[in-house]
């Protein structure tokens, strides 16, 4: 199943060059563990690709400005191509010339739970929030944490959504994580860090 998923995915990458992955290898996560992730992404501009594990790939989101903990605040969400679930730990260089290119940081990582619910109380899969356009779900992050919603404003070929913070006990008009927070959860380097053991290591 995820196979088909991740048919767009593999045709705009060249794997013998990138270091991507191909996304069929054996995965220490478990492809039904809610998990997700947002990796800061140095292409020809900087972005946040914002993730989460769904139908077991990664259903995928530019967020050009980065998330808010503001819940005045809506940030542009752009529909991107599912991702496998091993990209969860991609950290790099993807050279010049393939698909997006440029410097990937694991920006904040962890889990997510479903918080919305039918007139029954029963959950509605996150699978089914997203093909009706607004899902609702509580991030458990190391930088992030608390409820976010998204809601679609555009559908077709490059689909248009809103990113926005639940206005809970998580919630802080104050921080602004993607300026001052810019180290790797999963390393702890910096962009300029991961750029430099990729040329050292290339």
């Amino acid at each position: 199943m995820a196979k088909d998923f991740l048919k767009k995915y593999r045709e705009k990458r060249d794997f013998d060059i990138s270091a991507e992955p191909f996304g069929d290898e054996v995965h220490k996560k478990d492809e039904d563990k809610q998990i997700f992730v947002i990796q800061m992404h140095n292409a020809t501009n900087l972005h946040f690709d914002f993730r989460l594990l769904v139908d077991g790939v990664l259903k995928s989101w530019a967020v050009p400005k980065g998330p808010s903990t503001d819940p005045h605040v809506k940030r542009l969400a752009i529909r991107t191509e599912d991702h496998p679930l091993n990209y969860a730990d991609f950290e790099g260089v993807i050279p010049e010339g393939q698909y997006g290119g440029g410097t990937v940081m694991v920006w904040d990582a962890g889990t997510y739970e479903n918080d919305k619910t039918n007139d029954q109380g029963e959950k509605i899969s996150m699978a089914e929030q997203l093909r009706e356009g607004h899902s609702t779900f509580i991030l458990n992050g190391k930088k992030l944490r608390g409820g976010y919603t998204l809601i679609r404003t555009r559908k077709g070929e490059k689909e248009q959504w809103i990113l926005k913070k639940v206005d809970d006990d998580q919630a802080d008009a104050r921080r602004n994580p993607v300026s001052t927070e810019k180290k790797s959860v999963l390393t702890g380097r910096t962009m300029k860090e991961i750029q430099k053991d990729a040329e050292k290591n290339g």
